[in-house]
């Protein structure tokens, strides 16, 4: 059985090696252990072992756990990294610090208004759909300049871009291919890369990594 501090610290040697191997300095990369489904218990126990980024994917499920967190641990940052319907907005604009999925004009338009009317305005990252694969969210490639104009156009911060491959085959082309649609258009920011395949993200851009199993599960 290994420690939630240990299972943190292997993570962290992945990425610093990985980051090493792509001569990229790993304190770019934002390690986020992805939340769902786990207890406060177990979040409070990564919490001690000095994790600060934390991500979530169901908008109902945050709120039941977070608000109480984060008023214990005012230093931590939380990024809504699931799909996201216009009509959490609200909760949004007030609960992340990050979004992660804003794949839609419609979405950004919501988020918007509702950051204006809280005065509080999480950067957001254009989530696309880079395998073009129907069941997935995200906006196609050909949409994927305009809606970035579209961010930079509005209140909210541009973190960058975001994308899930396939399941099932080489990741790396998609990650690439993201990385290289991030150049075009003069972004920074890339969330790409989970548990199985971080390092991989790692060695082709990632600005920040969204890790679940390998940080809460031996």
């Amino acid at each position: 059985m290994t420690s939630p501090a240990e299972r943190r610290q292997q993570v962290l040697n992945d990425i610093a090696r990985a980051a090493e191997l792509a001569k990229r300095d790993a304190a770019g990369i934002r390690l986020i252990a992805v939340s769902k489904g786990r207890t406060v218990e177990q979040i409070e126990a990564l919490i001690a072992a000095g994790q600060t980024d934390f991500g979530e994917n169901r908008m109902q499920e945050a709120l039941s756990k977070w608000p109480e967190l984060l008023a214990r641990h005012p230093n931590l940052r939380l990024h809504g990294i699931g799909r996201l319907q216009s009509n959490k907005a609200a909760d949004a604009a007030k609960l992340f610090d990050s979004i992660h999925s804003l794949d839609r004009f419609s979405l950004l338009e919501a988020v918007a208004m509702e950051a204006e009317k809280a005065e509080r305005f999480p950067s957001v990252f254009v989530q696309v759909n880079i395998g073009e694969e129907e069941q997935k969210g995200g906006c196609t490639i050909a949409e994927v300049g305009a809606m970035i104009e579209a961010v930079r156009a509005s209140p909210l911060p541009l973190s960058g871009l975001m994308a899930i491959p396939p399941l099932g085959v080489e990741p790396a082309p998609y990650f690439a291919l993201l990385a290289k649609l991030a150049r075009r258009h003069d972004v920074e920011g890339l969330s790409i890369g989970m548990s199985g395949d971080f390092k991989t993200a790692v060695m082709l851009g990632a600005t920040a990594v969204r890790v679940g199993t390998a940080l809460f599960e031996d």
